[in-house]
């Protein structure tokens, strides 16, 4: 996994802060192959929320991460817990690693 301790650590934070601690957080895509080089910071976050509401909560988090990890490319895919899993969703759980 191409992440600092520290990088997970504030992810995990603010995934919490802005969603709640109910939320879990996995890193997906081709930061978790420790040969690679470079790439996007993949994030899948399931939470509990309606569609605006969790829109905002991403755009929140994405900004803080913008700002606590400095301007990388992040992608966030949110599933709100109570909608069908669509194909992202279902490799994102499947390939994906807890943080």
């Amino acid at each position: 996994m191409r992440l600092t301790r520290e990088e997970r650590r504030i992810i995990r934070e603010e995934v919490a802060r802005v969603f709640g601690t109910g939320a879990s957080v996995r890193l997906f895509g081709s930061r978790l192959d420790d040969g690679e080089r470079g790439g996007d910071i993949d994030l899948y976050i399931e939470a509990d929320g309606t569609p605006s509401n969790l829109l905002d909560r991403e755009l929140e988090l994405y900004s803080t991460l913008i700002r606590r990890l400095g301007d990388r490319r992040i992608d966030i895919v949110v599933h709100d817990n109570g909608a069908p899993l669509q194909p992202i969703h279902r490799h994102a759980r499947r390939t994906g690693v807890s943080l």
